[in-house]
């Protein structure tokens, strides 16, 4: 399994059974180019987090998964798409996923209500993923850590419209993840934010590894 950083919130994993990407908006992206995509995963219905996805769920036939709202939104746009709710998990052949809360809200950019915000675990190949989305440092962290235990968190650092790099560090320890991969960072001023010192917070609090990616830069397992 391999997970790729697109820019911003935006991941491909690649597995022997599919390949998946998640808030595909892809404007740091550079000359990546999906191939073969078959499952793609929204965390909420901010245009930088749908980005691409609509117009790639026709491409290759992917289907898109998203609380309920939002799947139904993608569907009217003419997307595949597959509607769930927080602690429904569904089954796929490279693993499963369930969908957990996130403290922030969810619109379409001409106001169209999309369901509540959400993050999402991943179990891929073995290896457990919590993509946060785009939250605040909250307590539901502790369910997931009890309930799930994810070995690798992507968690935002940019501040103002999501946790910072203090809240994020708090987060990490919260979590109890292996490894930490830092996103939705420095795509525009508002969120502007030091990885680097990121980094040493979580050194310094946590017993996780804090790993800092570029646009499509690839961690494998």
């Amino acid at each position: 399994m391999e997970i790729k950083y697109l820019g911003h919130s935006a991941f491909e994993f690649r597995t022997q059974k599919g390949n998946i990407l998640v808030d595909p908006f892809l404007i740091l992206a550079g000359k990546y180019e999906p191939q073969d995509i078959t499952d793609i995963f929204l965390t909420h219905g901010h245009g930088d987090h749908i980005g691409s996805a609509i117009e790639l769920s026709k491409k290759f036939k992917a289907t898109i998964t998203a609380i309920f709202e939002l799947a139904n939104y993608c569907l009217s746009q003419g997307s595949i798409s597959n509607g769930i709710s927080f602690g429904g998990k569904i089954e796929f052949p490279w693993g499963w996923v369930v969908y957990t809360p996130a403290f922030h809200s969810s619109s379409t950019a001409d106001g169209i209500y999309t369901g509540m915000p959400a993050s999402i675990v991943f179990d891929i190949e073995g290896v457990r993923i919590y993509h946060a989305g785009d939250t605040c440092l909250n307590s539901e962290m502790d369910i997931v850590r009890d309930l799930y235990t994810p070995e690798i968190a992507l968690l935002p650092i940019g501040g103002h419209y999501t946790m910072d790099i203090e809240q994020a560090a708090i987060a990490t320890q919260k979590l109890g993840v292996n490894i930490v991969i830092p996103m939705h960072y420095n795509t525009f001023p508002a969120i502007n934010a030091n990885a680097e010192e990121f980094r040493t917070l979580v050194k310094n609090k946590t017993n996780a590894q804090a790993i800092i990616l570029k646009p499509n830069e690839t961690l494998k397992f």
